[in-house]
């Protein structure tokens, strides 16, 4: 099943809160993508419906292992894309922004030799902080 270029940048968002902060809640997913909250649960209904998370009692929100893969694959993009572009002399907010792009589209063939090129650059470890330099620059 495809899933929207916005369904994965929720989920990617989700996995970075849950790797930082150690949990995820709607009102941190919103404060990071800087969207309203409205916007963050209708996108978790939808997310919720289609079975790539879970909410608890306490709005708890907890990715699937579907939900998870597809976040992972996105996140791994992000790191990789956003290494290459710094590898190759663009300033860190732009690699950022445009990696965010890229890693949407790109083909898993593509992406596995541009994987096999970045051995060659340090690793340009992603966070929270970088999440959020490209959602400033969308603003």
């Amino acid at each position: 099943m495809k899933i929207l270029r916005s369904s994965e940048d929720y989920l990617e968002a989700m996995l970075v809160l849950k790797q930082n902060k150690g949990y995820i809640r709607s009102a941190d997913v919103a404060d990071l993508l800087n969207v309203s909250r409205p916007s963050v649960s209708a996108a978790v209904k939808k997310l919720r419906e289609n079975g790539y998370l879970t909410m608890d009692e306490a709005s708890m929100i907890t990715l699937t292992e579907s939900g998870r893969s597809i976040a992972e694959r996105i996140y791994e993009r992000h790191r990789v894309l956003t290494t290459i572009f710094r590898g190759i002399g663009v300033d860190p907010v732009t690699a950022r922004t445009d990696a965010c792009k890229v890693e949407h589209d790109i083909s898993d063939r593509t992406f596995r030799a541009l994987c096999d090129y970045a051995k060659q650059f340090p690793a340009d470890e992603g966070s929270l902080e970088d999440v959020q330099a490209v959602v400033q620059d969308r603003n």
